[in-house]
């Protein structure tokens, strides 16, 4: 993961909904890891299950969640088990071969969030922006 995660998230639109959402930001952020989380939950266990439909749904509301927050990689594996899903109920065929990709999806998941939770935080933000707060050195007992 380590290899990647400098890419997880695309920060110029990262920036721009934070923008746009404003107050809101946190809180719907605050959806983003719940719902994530309950659909990766639903992934796992429609995969334990072998089931392609249930699938669908979980992966289809992943996908259009991390999209908003910018989150790529994260979009494009969730869309990938949606459309293999898809195809999988059409042929009536088991999901998998998908096993390896849903196994990813939780690390890449958690990740993200840690990231995004790194840049949203109103630490971080003191700490870029400079002023109060900042400790200047100190050169007491120095010539």
């Amino acid at each position: 993961m380590a290899n990647d995660s400098a890419a997880l998230i695309d920060w110029n639109t990262f920036s721009h909904v934070r923008t746009e959402l404003g107050a809101g930001f946190i809180r719907i952020l605050g959806y983003f890891r719940e719902d994530g989380t309950k659909a990766i939950a639903a992934i796992e266990e429609a995969i334990r299950n072998r089931n392609s439909a249930a699938l669908v749904i979980p992966a289809h509301t992943l996908k259009g969640e991390a999209l908003q927050f910018g989150a790529e990689p994260l979009a494009a594996l969730a869309e990938h088990i949606e459309k293999v899903a898809r195809r999988c109920v059409e042929i009536k065929q088991e999901p998998d071969e998908l096993i390896t990709d849903v196994v990813r999806l939780r690390p890449m998941f958690e990740e993200t969030l840690a990231q995004i939770d790194r840049e949203a935080s109103p630490l971080m933000e003191r700490r870029t922006g400079g002023g109060f707060g900042r400790r200047t050195p100190t050169t007491f007992g120095r010539a």
